[in-house]
């Protein structure tokens, strides 16, 4: 099958596609050689975040295969080397220490054109029983619709997680294993372990016009590449398909996330390991915003569990598109409810602080002149009191420009042109809010519970932070306001 040709401009030569039979190591040194062509412009951009997760330029989409490995935490997210648009789809890498600093890897995994691959998309990372490194993910043949053919495909990484080479089993999971049981865009496989044995799920859905579905798949060998179709773990109500299925434990329940082309779902329940079903108890929204989606989340040494999401929506033309969203460490709250926090080691990305406490704030309002930078943290901690509804404007130094609000009425929280249901603990009357301003990255939590993710106009570094209540006045208890620091 002929390769559609996608362009970039490489200093003054034409890169195109590579040819039918282009091994995966050429691949990831062209990949690489146009990313690194693009890079000063991507990196010299006024908006571009600097304390969320980007590649170094060009096209980045969903978060892939995070693990804990060795003392670092890897993070491998989509990444399309040759524009700053969505196109063929190659593995970025990057990895840190703390979840603070972050550094760049080389490119890890590319279409294998020599293989009879043309695409490889989203899936997970996992030590198999041999002890070595392995990623799953979803490989796309040349002419072939991933809407109704797509295959599972594994490859194997040295210790350091750098270097890695497609399995020799390749595809893993065809779709052999259904019987005559169709699933249509059967994709994204997301590793998860129990009761000394491995499991795996992929999103899709079972008939042309819809049903989600996620369905499970048992190992039958250490080396993880034989497996048995369980069947379907669980079917996502009204929802047209489950791309980026994850599924994991925390604490004494099991959590489902799905991105079914829309908000990101979770479910929490019970999983039977010996029929693989799943019984959804509570079900919500991960994130309410309409930028936060394909989520994937990392299993700590602890057993706790971290996650991330694609934050799209930015314009192209600018030679870097997309990031990920912060770390959030997640828990299930006593009535099965999840809850995110972000991760604690955020705190050593904060400058030294501005600090108000106690302003009570009516209707004619209070301003506070915000430190001077586009890159902040700020917690707030309110006491409604009689109030009937709070909000917080921040407001740039152009007449132009619209403010940036977040505003609650008690039983709602909108940020900007998103709401959100936000229901107070019962007979509570506080509201604590953390905003984090990255640039073009709005990203607000209130209470612990609800998350709104946006995409924003470039932030003013010398913008203003009005504070107002209706019906009473409100005690602003605390306001405090770090400048973030970049993670590179």
């Amino acid at each position: 099958m002929r390769c559609i040709p996608q362009f970039v401009l490489l200093g003054a030569m034409l890169v195109t596609c590579g040819s039918r039979g282009e091994t995966a190591d050429e691949a990831l040194t062209r990949a690489t050689a146009a990313v690194q062509a693009a890079a000063p412009r991507a990196q010299a951009d006024p908006a571009r975040p600097i304390f969320h997760v980007t590649a170094p330029a060009q096209w980045i989409n969903d978060p892939n295969g995070p693990i804990f490995h060795k003392g670092y935490y890897h993070l491998f997210y989509q990444l399309h080397p040759f524009s700053d648009q969505d196109g063929t789809k190659y593995w970025g890498h990057v990895r840190s220490r703390d979840l603070a600093r972050w550094e760049h890897l080389p490119i890890a995994l590319a279409p294998s054109n020599d293989k009879g691959e043309q695409a490889i998309w989203s899936g997970s990372c996992t030590i198999n029983g041999l002890g070595q490194p392995m990623i799953f993910y979803t490989s796309i043949a040349p002419g072939k619709s991933a809407f109704d053919h797509a295959e599972q495909w594994a490859a194997i990484g040295d210790d350091d997680l750098i270097h890695w080479k497609k399995a020799s089993a390749n595809p893993v999971l065809s779709e052999a294993l259904h019987g005559e049981k169709k699933i249509y865009d059967w994709r994204d496989p997301f590793v998860f372990h129990e009761r000394n044995k491995t499991y795996l799920v992929t999103g899709g859905h079972l008939a042309k016009d819809g049903q989600a579905a996620v369905n499970i798949y048992e190992a039958e060998d250490p080396a993880l590449t034989h497996w048995k179709y369980r069947g379907v773990l669980f079917q996502i109500p009204g929802a047209p398909t489950a791309e980026c299925p994850n599924f994991f434990k925390l604490g004494d329940r099991w959590v489902l996330f799905v991105s079914p082309y829309g908000k990101v779902q979770y479910f929490v329940g019970d999983f039977d390991s010996d029929t693989c079903r799943f019984t959804a108890r509570t079900h919500g929204l991960v994130d309410y915003g309409p930028n936060f989606y394909a989520p994937n989340t990392m299993l700590l040494q602890d057993g706790g569990r971290l996650v991330w999401g694609w934050v799209n929506g930015f314009s192209s033309g600018r030679g870097w598109n997309g990031c990920l969203s912060l770390p959030r460490k997640l828990s299930i709250s006593q009535n099965n409810e999840l809850k995110q926090v972000p991760a604690p080691e955020l705190t050593k990305l904060r400058a030294k602080p501005v600090v108000w406490r106690n302003i009570h704030s009516g209707t004619t309002g209070e301003v506070l002149q915000l430190p001077q930078t586009n890159t902040l943290e700020i917690l707030t901690e309110i006491d409604l009191e009689k109030a009937t509804a709070v909000e917080l404007a921040f407001k740039s130094n152009s007449n132009d420009a619209k403010p940036l609000v977040v505003n609650f009425d008690g039983e709602q929280l909108r940020v900007m042109d998103v709401k959100a249901p936000c229901l107070l603990a019962s007979g509570g009357r506080k509201l604590n809010l953390r905003i984090f301003v990255d640039r073009s990255v709005l990203e607000v939590l209130a209470n612990d519970k609800v998350w709104v993710t946006k995409t924003i106009p470039p932030f003013d570094a010398h913008a203003t932070l009005s504070l107002r209540s209706e019906g009473s006045a409100a005690n602003f208890k605390l306001v405090k306001v770090w400048p973030m620091k970049t993670i590179w």
